[in-house]
């Protein structure tokens, strides 16, 4: 049985050092209306490393009609200047993405699924266990051929269709993943309704299945409780979060899904508790701005909004 522990201490236990992985460029802009140059999107991602940001999700290699937004993607890595030690990364959603990606010089990956298959069905046309089938040749290849593999489980805590969603149903997933070789896996809340008592239930019940230091979480923000989740995440010793600058995005594929946690949020939180992230928060802001004065609505990230009101950053559209 799990030991029973007091949430949240704060603190947390384990190391005080933790990663941002910045899913802004593809997770961010995805769901975005206006369409964002290709020029400045890759200047959002060279701010965003510039800023300290040693994982960026870069793009899609997805069908043009799916995601119209990431139609680019050659383009943004055939002009993207990649700094030394920086992982750009791209979501591969078959083996032709896969394909597309290597032609690119992409070195990592991500592949997606969900824990449950209403959402599959509507995001891929094909069912739960039919995802996981079409995943294995392409996580593979990518290993077989030196690329690093990704996984994001979507609708662990939620899903649209379906409604509350039972710990074992993301674990399973969570655990295929890990079979078929990925290296890491995000534990998606997609349509941000997760409590931190959902998430410690959904930790106390992966604590023994999952091994912790390989996984991820990845928090919307719908109903305002991300960072508190990533309070009880720190809490059981989970050291890697998702977040996008700005707090920009949503899932097309999911009716009421809102923007992400933002990163200027994130690293404001985390700093504040003493915990090392290795990430500029005032150079976040002035990556955040890059996008903010192409898009047609005000970044939802507290911290960005404060620094409007505050300081003399050029804030984008209010």
């Amino acid at each position: 049985m799990a030991p029973q522990r007091s949430i949240p201490q704060i603190t947390g236990s384990g190391p005080k050092r933790v990663t941002v992985v910045e899913v802004g460029p593809r997770d961010g802009l995805q769901n975005e209306r206006v369409r964002v140059p290709t020029a400045t999107k890759v200047q959002f991602i060279e701010a965003l490393a510039d800023a300290g940001l040693k994982r960026i999700e870069a793009t899609s290699f997805v069908l043009p009609e799916a995601v119209p937004q990431l139609t680019d993607a050659e383009a943004v890595f055939a002009q993207l200047h990649r700094q030394p030690g920086v992982r750009y990364s791209a979501l591969t959603p078959n083996m032709r993405g896969l394909e597309r990606a290597e032609a690119a010089n992409v070195r990592e990956i991500a592949v997606f699924t969900a824990a449950t298959d209403t959402f599959v069905r509507h995001n891929i046309r094909m069912t739960l266990e039919g995802s996981l089938e079409h995943l294995a040749p392409v996580v593979s290849r990518a290993r077989a051929d030196g690329v690093g593999v990704r996984g994001y489980v979507s609708t662990v805590f939620g899903c649209p269709y379906e409604g509350a969603v039972q710990p074992e149903q993301g674990i399973a997933v969570a655990e295929r993943l890990f079979a078929m070789g990925v290296q890491e896996v995000s534990i998606g809340d997609t349509i941000g309704v997760a409590t931190p008592g959902d998430v410690v239930r959904w930790l106390r019940a992966a604590e023994g299945r999952l091994p912790f230091d390989q996984l991820a979480l990845h928090f919307h923000d719908t109903r305002g409780t991300a960072l508190a989740n990533v309070l009880v995440g720190l809490e059981f010793g989970i050291r890697t979060f998702d977040s996008t600058a700005g707090g920009v995005g949503g899932c097309p594929f999911a009716p009421g899904a809102s923007g992400n946690l933002a990163t200027e949020d994130l690293l404001y939180t985390l700093h504040g508790l003493g915990y090392e992230t290795g990430v500029d928060l005032n150079k976040i802001m002035l990556a955040s701005n890059i996008i903010a004065n192409c898009l047609d609505h005000m970044l939802p990230s507290r911290v960005y909004q404060a620094a409007r009101v505050t300081s003399c950053l050029p804030i984008g559209r209010s």
